[in-house]
């Protein structure tokens, strides 16, 4: 499942890096403690989610456990998913 990760990694880099691929960041990093994404950017990520991956955010899903790295979202995508 790592296309996954690799597209919403792409997804931040050009979106929110502006096309930076010398800023690099782990699957597990937080979005939000390192800066890469702020509120305004979680929201704009789950509507580039939701488009991408046929799924729906919730509001009460909206919360770190699930979207603040690579590996959360990965894990979350799998269980809305299926």
């Amino acid at each position: 499942m790592a296309e996954i990760k690799n597209e919403i990694r792409e997804y931040i880099v050009e979106n929110f890096l502006f096309g930076d691929t010398d800023t690099v960041f782990a699957d597990d990093d937080s979005f939000m403690e390192n800066g890469l994404l702020d509120s305004t950017g979680i929201l704009e990520l789950i509507m580039f989610l939701e488009n991408t991956f046929d799924i729906k955010v919730d509001d009460e899903e909206i919360i770190p456990e699930n979207l603040d790295s690579l590996d959360r979202l990965e894990s979350f995508i799998n269980t809305k998913k299926n």
